[in-house]
């Protein structure tokens, strides 16, 4: 399935703050590839986690999983594992492309896509939840209630995989992060144009904490232990376990 190129930003495109809408879902997976550093690493790792975690019959949430890029390639890695695969979205069009994806690969009997708002989640003795850039889209006063009905919601034992786009404290080595991770998108074909314009469509959307605002929060929510296993500069990936 090939993935159309991400030209939304583009000087013909009219500005409009950032939604998960339709035009965004046709250009969502090369979005990602050119604007999330090491992300297919992140979802290998990822699995490589779930894999030494997990249980026979446990059933892992993708929170926000958008058009289910990261958890069908997850139910690939751990197929055969006696594992149910459950992607939550709040944007029907997002869902429309998971499903669309799920039946072009086919051979996912176990992967589903469901419409729902994952403030609300309500799955007892869940395996694992998977929130890959998702939180940083929710207002930060409502992340903490979110991360502790997560740990409610989980099974001892259970994981918490988080992925964001973080903020440094000290604001000069902040800066440097920035202009890196710009030299990044440059790299992968984004004119100074796009890069503006996104970041003008993103701003007091996607709303980042700092590493250590991250890890607090988790385990504020009683998760033991919490850690990070991959930083890129400013984009971080954590783990959280239920005791």
């Amino acid at each position: 399935m090939s993935k159309p190129t991400d030209r939304l930003y583009q000087i013909d495109t009219v500005p409009e703050d950032f939604d998960f809408n339709e035009r965004v879902v046709e250009v969502f997976d090369d979005m990602l590839d050119r604007s999330i550093p090491f992300y297919q690493n992140v979802i290998k790792e990822t699995s490589r986690l779930l894999a030494i975690s997990l249980r026979p019959g446990d059933t892992v949430y993708d929170l926000g999983c958008a058009t289910g890029t990261a958890l069908l390639q997850i139910a690939r890695e751990l197929e055969g594992k006696d594992l149910s695969f459950i992607g939550l979205d709040s944007s029907p069009a997002m869902l429309a492309k998971a499903r669309l994806k799920a039946e072009f690969y086919g051979g996912l009997d176990n992967v589903v896509f469901e419409l729902g708002d994952i403030t609300k989640l309500e799955c007892p003795s869940a395996g694992a939840f998977i929130a890959n850039y998702t939180l940083q889209f929710i207002r930060p006063v409502l992340r903490p209630t979110l991360v502790t009905r997560l740990f409610k919601n989980l099974r001892s034992g259970g994981l918490l995989i988080l992925s964001e786009k973080t903020i440094l404290p000290d604001k000069r080595l902040n800066r440097s992060f920035i202009d890196i991770y710009y030299d990044f998108k440059r790299e992968r074909g984004y004119s100074e144009l796009e890069i503006a314009r996104k970041r003008e469509a993103l701003e007091n959307i996607l709303i980042p904490f700092s590493v250590d605002e991250n890890l607090a929060m988790l385990a504020e929510s009683g998760f033991e232990p919490v850690t990070s296993f991959f930083q890129w500069f400013n984009f971080s990936s954590f783990v959280a376990v239920k005791p």
